[in-house]
């Protein structure tokens, strides 16, 4: 199986926001055990450091964005993509920019916490303790 996580789920897990990090933190334990194949839309690195720079400093941010790279397989948010995602009947760009990304990239699914801001979508949206019941 091959699914994306959205960027609140990454956030989640690097921010170690609670009470959404345990579940967060398991997904990305998931695929570095290889359970599934993990993407991350290439927006998401960026998110997650203009974000964590902030909140945990740069050098754990940057160690944190690395350690993603090495972990999951990236989408690329291209031009395609990003006018795609203005067509997508979403209410929101940067949701419709992970959807595109994950339609792009042919994926089987898309892990976010909002998944009423995906009731568009055309690929398989779960929550994260969806994902983790059926997985």
């Amino acid at each position: 199986m091959r699914v994306l996580s959205d960027t609140n789920v990454i956030l989640d897990y690097v921010l170690e926001r609670h009470p959404f990090h345990a579940e967060a933190e398991e997904i990305v334990l998931r695929v570095a055990k290889l359970d599934f194949i993990g993407y991350v839309s290439s927006i998401t690195p960026i998110n997650v450091y203009y974000t964590g720079r902030k909140l945990k400093g740069k050098d754990d941010t940057i160690k944190a964005v690395r350690r993603l790279l090495r972990l999951f397989e990236v989408c690329a948010a291209d031009k395609r993509v990003l006018q795609n995602a203005f067509s997508a009947n979403f209410n929101d760009y940067e949701d419709a920019v992970q959807h595109e990304c994950a339609v792009a990239e042919n994926l089987d699914a898309i892990v976010t916490r909002n998944p009423k801001d995906y009731k568009n979508a055309s690929v398989k949206i779960y929550s994260p303790t969806e994902f983790l019941q059926d997985i």
